[in-house]
């Protein structure tokens, strides 16, 4: 099957955005049932849902502070990570995020030192008591944030390449969206908007295509985005790491909510992966709605 790389609607149009008491925070939530390649709709095999917040106070307190400086130049900076390609269980969960302008950039130059934010680094190299201290944190503290939920239907329509690669984008365009829509309503002339460059920081060693109608529609031209994939990414830029927690906790969360219903399968020691006691579960118990089915261990499991 090809790649499906879609062009959405303007995801502000459907986005569900509710005002929040804290900070002026808006919560946004959308699912996305069904995309539109090239003009052609496909119906997804299950809903992928988005959700995740925008500080608007955060926004625009960072945007009439490069307005006051006139900087000749403002970069809004996204960094996108993912988590769950390996499972043969459950979603892959992605994320992207906006880091506080002084919090994002190189870890080694240690931008998040005295900040709540200070032991921050790849996921994959803290301790889950430290990840799941640093989730609300990193929620909390962010400029916005949105987690992408990839259901294993999905996978199995699209495979796990895509699949990943659809979650990057759709959490991109619905950041960009939300953040620019806001700036745009904050500014009607669109001054800073025409200066500004974005910088979507992607790990691994490829970027997905983004769509870059909304941008259009902004005002903002398609050269002033710069789509970049860091290789180890999560381990060397602030904002890829942030995005590397939002995406490995959720992904977490949904694992022990499935070991909450299957017991049996010990998914909460094992989080999907094909572990010696993960495959016994299945040969003795039998395959789940949640496993990747396109995957060999469960496909096999399923012909036996």
């Amino acid at each position: 099957m090809p790649p499906i790389l879609p062009n959405l609607e303007r995801l502000s149009n459907i986005m569900q955005i509710q005002p929040s008491t804290k900070n002026l925070a808006q919560i946004i939530d959308v699912s996305i049932d069904h995309i539109d390649v090239k003009g052609q709709y496909i119906q997804l095999a299950a809903p992928i849902r988005l959700y995740g917040q925008l500080n608007t106070s955060k926004l625009f307190a960072q945007y009439e502070r490069d307005e006051a400086q006139r900087l000749e130049q403002s970069i809004l900076k996204i960094g996108v990570d993912e988590a769950g390609r390996g499972p043969l269980l459950g979603s892959v969960n992605v994320a992207a995020a906006i880091l506080p302008a002084s919090w994002s950039g190189l870890i080694e130059e240690q931008p998040l030192k005295d900040t709540p934010l200070s032991i921050l680094t790849d996921s994959k190299k803290l301790s889950e008591k430290k990840r799941d201290l640093l989730y609300p944190l990193v929620q909390q503290h962010a400029v916005s944030y949105i987690i992408a939920d990839v259901p294993a239907a999905v996978i199995d329509q699209v495979n796990i390449l895509q699949a990943t690669m659809l979650g990057m984008r759709l959490c991109t365009e619905a950041l960009l969206d939300a953040a620019l829509t806001c700036l745009v309503t904050k500014n009607n002339e669109n001054t800073l908007l025409k200066q500004l460059q974005i910088e979507v920081l992607f790990d691994g060693n490829r970027c997905p295509d983004l769509s870059h109608a909304t941008f259009h529609e902004l005002g903002i031209s398609p050269s002033s985005v710069d789509c970049q994939a860091w290789v180890k990414g999560d381990a060397r830029h602030t904002s890829i790491a942030a995005a590397s927690i939002l995406a490995k906790v959720s992904r977490d969360e949904t694992m022990y909510a499935l070991d909450m219903q299957y017991p049996e399968y010990g998914i909460a020691k094992h989080k999907g992966y094909p572990t010696r006691a993960h495959m016994e579960a299945i040969e003795r118990h039998g395959v789940l709605s949640a496993h990747r089915r396109s995957f060999a261990p469960v496909r096999k499991a399923l012909e036996s």
